[in-house]
């Protein structure tokens, strides 16, 4: 199946992964993994995320746009319950292959969802200096992906 065709079991693995990591190319060719918590998707094969604290990601997709995003299902009770009965209902994570845009404003909606998603932790001190001050971000377009596989627990899923 394609990429299109997964895209909403994509969007909803990705939505359940409290971070994601977004892998790039350093100018010498070494890669490196950037953590981000604040990775969206649109309904297309296509999203952004805020720029703020990728630095060396900033400079590396400058240089070459390539990447490689990794979201796992982070949340406890979903790798309890597929630990207990030996199968996972869903894949536990999802590597996504793309292209990342240059650094844009973020506009009304953009601004909108990272609000929603930091509504609680940015009333506390350290929420306050990480999440209060977004306003840049970057587009993603996606053109392949790999579900992260664990065949003896999901062999049902994805075939």
């Amino acid at each position: 199946m394609t990429l299109e065709q997964h895209w909403p079991q994509i969007r909803n693995t990705v939505n359940r992964a409290s971070h994601c990591a977004i892998a790039s190319v350093n100018a010498d060719g070494t890669p490196t993994v950037t953590p981000i918590g604040t990775v969206f998707l649109h309904d297309t094969a296509t999203g952004f995320y805020f720029d703020q604290y990728t630095e060396v990601l900033g400079r590396n997709v400058d240089a070459d746009a390539r990447v490689c995003l990794l979201a796992v299902d982070s949340r406890p009770l979903f790798w309890f319950r597929s630990l207990l009965t030996g199968r996972f209902p869903s894949p536990p994570g999802i590597r996504l292959y793309g292209t990342v845009g240059p650094k844009r404003a973020a506009t009304a909606e953009e601004l909108r969802r990272v609000r929603d998603r930091v509504r609680i932790p940015v009333h506390l001190k350290g929420g306050r200096l990480l999440w209060s001050d977004f306003s840049q971000v970057r587009d993603l377009t996606f053109t392949d992906y790999r579900p992260v596989r664990y065949p003896h627990m999901m062999s049902h899923l994805w075939q």
